[in-house]
């Protein structure tokens, strides 16, 4: 069994958005919820780093929980506002929920003992991630959620490495 962590060495953060990320139009939670299945189906998930960043209300925390739900979690799947992580246990292992929205500097992170929960296995979801910028490894997915006047949430996918490609395939 190999000891080598599953992400790159941490060394900053993943780059913004280009104009060649693809774009997503959810118009309805049925439609969140239909791409958290997709994902859930994908064998790479399993230990995989997404990062969310949009507004508040953009989604995030829905998109999580649907994600959640389609990976087996029972049961209240409440947000970690405060408590900043929520461990979870699913069909394909474990899973942490991270917001790191009241992080007020990046060294939090790293107080935290987050450093270790990231070097090992299972799925990592992380709201907010730019709270603690330079310190997260790159994630293997950035989803920017935005939400339009009319309700719909427009999502830009990012793959930032080779599991994210293959997330996205």
């Amino acid at each position: 069994m190999s000891t080598k962590p599953h992400h790159p060495p941490i060394v900053g953060t993943a780059p913004p958005p280009g104009s060649g990320a693809p774009l997503l139009r959810w118009t309805t939670e049925d439609d969140t919820r239909a791409f958290a299945e997709l994902l859930a189906r994908r064998a790479g998930i399993a230990d995989a780093f997404i990062a969310l960043h949009g507004d508040l209300g953009a989604g995030k925390t829905t998109f999580v929980r649907h994600l959640l739900r389609a990976l087996g979690v029972a049961g209240r799947i409440k947000s970690p506002t405060y408590a900043v992580v929520e461990p979870h246990q699913t069909g394909a292992g474990p899973a942490f929920h991270f917001d790191f929205y009241r992080f007020s500097d990046p060294r939090e992170w790293e107080d935290a003992g987050f450093r270790e929960v990231f070097d090992g296995p299972g799925l990592k979801l992380a709201e907010w991630p730019e709270k603690a910028a330079g310190l997260l490894p790159p994630a293997d997915l950035d989803l920017h959620l935005t939400l339009q006047a009319d309700g719909t949430r427009d999502v830009r996918l990012r793959a930032n490495t080779a599991l994210g490609r293959e997330l996205l395939a």
